[in-house]
């Protein structure tokens, strides 16, 4: 589905490439901002190897790869735009940037952790501490959850959602990472969940590739004789449903994404905070409590509220963004538009 913005015109139609590492939430930025744009885009996953893949972001593409040439993935038309988020995609969007010239706008998403001629804009969330004259920053990271994305799963409730006595709460689970540890938490966890349960509300609960697997079993049983909904991996995913049908949300503070997602609602989002965490979790936790979006989990016992605040779409704050940008540009420099874009 795409996103039209009533300030994509200039650009609808247009193409795009994503140098994509074949991380699924690295694509889920890019396609969020495409959607937003109207734009064709082409997926060009790469996987450097060797040195060139320990050199990157800073080295060159392999010469092996001959980038721009007829026999490759890499060769013209080049793109109007190009879009690029992951250390080992930035060579590549440099390379383009090097043989197209005007002629393609390129974006990163994310701190490339390179010098700001990487790219025309990059694009950063506002935890993170880079800034410049053709960097953006907003305060959520974008997504495939447009307005319209969001309005059109509503309209179709599944009967098992239907099914759940109300408020339903969709509880979006992480799991340790670098930084957060669950270890003496997961009874924290699973003991806030029984509280939802025991004051009626409807559950529904979603997993991660983070998640241990002892964890998930013990969420699984503590919930099994509520009414609940568990998504143990198998089957279609019903993360958009839960997404698109929860009144409010109890979300894992590792789980960023899954965070910024439920902000696309304007639902109350709850935030259970395991043990660790860091400057930079503080600062984007602390944004969005001070936006109005969050509030720290309740304790069993406590009374559980509900709030209202404007909900968040940074995809197509950042695609507005590279409208006026692109626009501005083709205005200096007629002509600027690559033949295989119009």
């Amino acid at each position: 589905m795409i996103s039209m913005l009533p300030h994509a015109g200039p650009l609808a139609g247009l193409t795009a490439w994503i140098f994509s590492d074949g991380k699924a939430g690295h694509e889920a930025q890019c396609f969020g901002v495409v959607d937003a744009l109207g734009v064709t885009a082409e997926l060009k996953r790469v996987a450097p190897s060797g040195v060139f893949k320990w050199m990157a972001p800073w080295g060159p593409v392999s010469p092996r790869e001959r980038f721009g040439q007829p026999d490759t993935p890499f060769r013209p038309p080049w793109p109007a735009l190009a879009f690029a988020t992951g250390r080992t995609t930035i060579p590549y969007l440099r390379a383009l940037r090097r043989q197209a010239g005007f002629a393609t706008y390129t974006v990163i998403l994310m701190d490339p952790r390179t010098g700001p001629g990487s790219a025309d804009l990059i694009w950063v969330p506002e935890h993170d501490h880079r800034r410049g004259p053709n960097v953006i920053s907003t305060l959520t990271a974008p997504h495939r959850y447009s307005l319209q994305r969001l309005e059109a799963l509503r309209a179709h409730m599944p009967a098992e959602i239907a099914a759940l006595p109300q408020p339903r709460i969709a509880c979006l689970i992480g799991g340790p990472n670098g930084d957060y540890r669950y270890s003496d938490d997961e009874s924290q966890l699973i003991a806030g969940l029984q509280a939802f349960a025991d004051k009626g509300f409807g559950l529904m609960v979603t997993t991660s590739r983070r998640t241990p697997e002892e964890l998930a079993a013990r969420i699984k049983d503590a919930v099994c004789k509520a009414k609940a909904l568990f998504w143990d991996g198998t089957g279609q995913n019903p993360y958009p449903d839960f997404l698109a049908h929860a009144d409010l949300f109890l979300i894992t503070a590792d789980s960023v994404s899954m965070t910024c997602e439920a902000a696309a609602t304007g639902r109350p989002i709850y935030i259970f905070s395991p043990s660790g965490g860091s400057a930079k979790f503080d600062r984007f936790h602390k944004a969005l409590a001070d936006y109005g979006a969050t509030r720290p989990a309740p304790a069993p016992g406590d009374e559980i509220e509900t709030w209202t605040y404007k909900p968040l779409h940074s995809a197509e704050v950042i695609a507005a963004e590279i409208v006026r940008r692109w626009s501005k540009r083709a205005e200096m420099l007629p002509g600027l538009i690559a033949p295989s874009s119009q």
